[in-house]
């Protein structure tokens, strides 16, 4: 029979930067007792995103983060919205260019993810926010 259940999450970020959130999601999807579905995560924001990446060496999500800086500078005289600081606009920019939703499969009872693969927020503004993600996981 095909069920489906939902969960939010709250994380802290410590400003900038990616952090790992894969086994609090992964002690949620066991406490299921679903055995295989799709899991629907979803951030509750417009300056952070979620990403699958390599968990294994930190310097690719140092690496990462130095990119996007790169690619949407702080401060930048292009964006007239800068509300909360000359973080702001940037922010939303490197939301948009990423992704605020992700899917996953389950199977066995355990997301589907790859040996070096872990599910990250990316918070995108330099002050510590907190940040809730949204998780729905449908199947039997």
């Amino acid at each position: 029979m095909l069920r489906q259940t939902t969960t939010t999450l709250d994380f802290d970020t410590d400003g900038r930067g990616l952090r790992e959130i894969t086994p609090v999601v992964a002690q949620w999807v066991e406490s299921t007792g679903l055995q295989t579905g799709l899991l629907t995560l979803f951030i509750r924001h417009t300056s952070a995103s979620l990403l699958v990446q390599e968990n294994a060496d930190p310097d690719v999500q140092a690496d990462l983060d130095r990119f996007l800086a790169r690619l949407v500078p702080d401060g930048d005289a292009l964006f007239r919205h800068r509300d909360e600081g000359p973080d702001d606009m940037p922010a939303h920019v490197r939301s948009a260019l990423t992704a605020v939703q992700l899917s996953i499969p389950v199977a066995n009872g355990r997301m589907a993810l790859g040996t070096w693969q872990g599910i990250y927020l990316w918070e995108h503004r330099k002050k510590p926010h907190r940040m809730q993600v949204v998780l729905h996981l449908i199947g039997s």
